[in-house]
């Protein structure tokens, strides 16, 4: 069996279940990256300035969960543009974070100490989803604040400005999803892997509220 790697963004302590389904087929080698030397991931670093510790198309995707909104605007691009480097000129990218236009829903619906969900973690509200999880920052964890927001629209528009050459972003609950695809990657292969892994519907049907899919393809 053909072994693909896959980069785990901010991957935390080990664990197939920090694996988006699509990477834990046997298939998949996982690569872990964190900034945070204390869960012994394979890499320690920073993921806006990989250039040092990772080659120019050195694995086939990039899982990201909830890391973005980590980084200060100024950096997301680099971020971003280091993730590209990193792909095979038909690997992809996958990535989630928090939706700030349905977090700003819930704001003024119910306030800033609404609870979105329930986590391992514990209960979730619109101001973690805003500013970082309040516990583990108090905790000392700083580099868990957020700095940073997207919307479907801006989330799509820094990863094409990145160098992808097509993305599709999905809303689901309070989270945006975001496929961004390298110049040769082929969608129906992909489509297939998302399929395969039971998650054939993150980016072809719509969520709750009958939000449309947006898909960006550079010129």
């Amino acid at each position: 069996m053909t072994s693909r790697r896959v980069l785990n963004v901010g991957s935390g302590p080990p664990g197939l279940s920090r694996l988006h389904p699509v990477f834990r087929d046997p298939s998949w080698r996982a690569v872990r990256l964190d900034i945070d030397p204390g869960v012994a991931p394979d890499i320690v670093g920073d993921m806006a300035d990989l250039r040092a510790l990772v080659p120019d198309m050195s694995f086939d995707a990039v899982w990201s969960s909830h890391n973005l909104e980590h980084l200060p605007a100024h950096r997301v691009g680099a971020a971003l543009g280091e993730w590209r480097r990193v792909l095979a000129p038909t690997g992809f990218a996958l990535l989630t974070c928090p939706d700030v236009e349905a977090v700003a829903r819930l704001v003024l619906d119910k306030g800033l100490d609404a609870t979105a969900y329930e986590s391992p973690a514990g209960p979730i509200t619109a101001r973690d989803m805003l500013w970082g999880h309040g516990a583990s920052i108090a905790g000392g964890h700083g580099f868990m604040a957020h700095r940073t927001g997207f919307t479907a629209e801006s989330l799509g528009e820094a990863a094409l400005a990145a160098g992808f050459a097509e993305i599709r972003v999905a809303r689901r609950h309070f989270a945006l999803w975001a496929l961004c695809l390298m110049p040769r990657a082929v969608l129906g292969v992909i489509e297939t892997l998302f399929e395969t892994a039971g998650e054939g519907a993150l980016f072809s049907a719509p969520d709750d509220e009958a939000t449309p899919d947006p898909a960006w393809a550079a010129p």
